[in-house]
């Protein structure tokens, strides 16, 4: 069986949907070809025009598969895998990560809300008549599919299929300090000035460091913003995995502060739950969902803060949830027992 991988961006970009492509490939037992914009490590690189999230391919190759499974944003490289599947009367299925929405400024430039607004339109556009056509639709999570406005429409065929973390990598270890972490790019939609804000409350009390490990357009933002409010952050920059693991393991508490529908997920909670780690989440569709099985769930600035003290302050309450995270991640969300449930949707469809 021969299964087409069609993702708008692949591995070395580094994102939630690239992570979940690539190790679908590493850990699939069948034979995997992966489609892709250029410049990538896909099989076949495709030529794009490359809008704000949404890379339109300029040429697209003829690949003959069992089966087309596609990732969605963007919406253009799964309407083109739909029209390899028709032509090739094999069965589409789609991963749909998130909505689409453009967010005030991407890459450091301000979109207009008119041209942000039309982005989202087209997408609509395009999408919907996609996913009626698709076999099966796979979502990450229930919360989200429910509310998501297209994403609902068509629930009669969604299968919930979540993100996966590799339980041999992220494990837990080393001695927990009185320190709070973020673990993602340094873009404002995912709500990092919540978190800033809320340690400039914990720090009057305790002297809890927040690492902010990543790197992106509003990094210079956010070290500013730190500084402004006199919050002692330290900022990694990006960092190798083998460091990121210990950072996490040697956290007391990992936040993810978005409250934007851009993320569905929520990737790092994971890493952080297998190594032991509490979480906290911003209390909105996927997100949320995942937090409240190890962790916390909050909806304000003054929510986080109480969280983060009520953590740091109880080292019983810390290894209660960290026992509880690493065991929920190993039975629910190990890559060997994800991959398990889609090689069974492929084989379902097929035959």
């Amino acid at each position: 069986m021969l299964v087409l991988q069609v993702t708008p961006y692949y591995l070395p970009h580094v994102g939630g949907v690239e992570l979940h492509v690539a190790n679908l490939v590493r850990n699939l037992g069948c034979s995997v070809k992966v489609v892709s914009s250029k410049p990538s490590k896909a099989d076949f690189q495709v030529k794009s025009i490359f809008l704000p999230y949404t890379p339109i391919p300029l040429t697209f190759p003829k690949v003959k598969a069992d089966v087309y499974h596609s990732h969605t944003p963007s919406p253009f490289f799964s309407l083109k895998a739909k029209e390899l599947a028709e032509e090739f009367k094999a069965p589409h299925l789609i991963t749909y990560h998130n909505d689409v929405v453009i967010p005030d400024r991407v890459d450091g430039f301000y979109i207009p809300p008119f041209l942000g607004n039309t982005i989202e339109k087209v997408n609509e556009k395009i999408v919907i008549p996609v996913l009626k056509k698709a076999e099966l639709i796979l979502a990450t999570t229930k919360s989200y599919a429910l509310t998501s406005p297209i994403l609902s429409k068509f629930m009669d065929k969604v299968e919930i299929v979540p993100n996966g973390v590799d339980v041999n990598v992220f494990t837990p270890g080393g001695v927990k300090k009185d320190r709070v972490v973020y673990v993602g790019r340094l873009v404002e939609y995912k709500g990092l000035p919540y978190l800033i804000r809320a340690m400039k409350d914990v720090q009057k009390y305790r002297n809890v460091v927040l690492t902010v490990v990543g790197d992106g357009e509003d990094r210079i933002y956010f070290q500013e913003l730190c500084r402004k409010l006199g919050v002692k952050a330290e900022f990694t920059g990006k960092i190798e995995l083998k460091k990121l693991v210990e950072v996490i393991r040697n956290s007391k508490l990992l936040v993810l502060p978005s409250f934007s529908r851009l993320e569905a997920f929520g990737i790092v909670l994971l890493e952080a739950m297998a190594c032991g780690t509490p979480v906290a989440g911003a209390n909105v569709p996927g997100v949320g969902e995942i937090a409240s099985k190890a962790g916390f769930v909050f909806n304000s600035v003054e929510e986080l803060s109480s969280i983060i003290l009520e953590v740091v302050d109880n080292d019983s309450l810390v290894r209660k949830l960290g026992k509880r995270g690493r065991e929920v991640v190993v039975r629910e969300f190990s890559w060997s027992s994800i991959v398990k449930k889609i090689e069974k949707i492929y084989e379902e469809v097929i035959f």
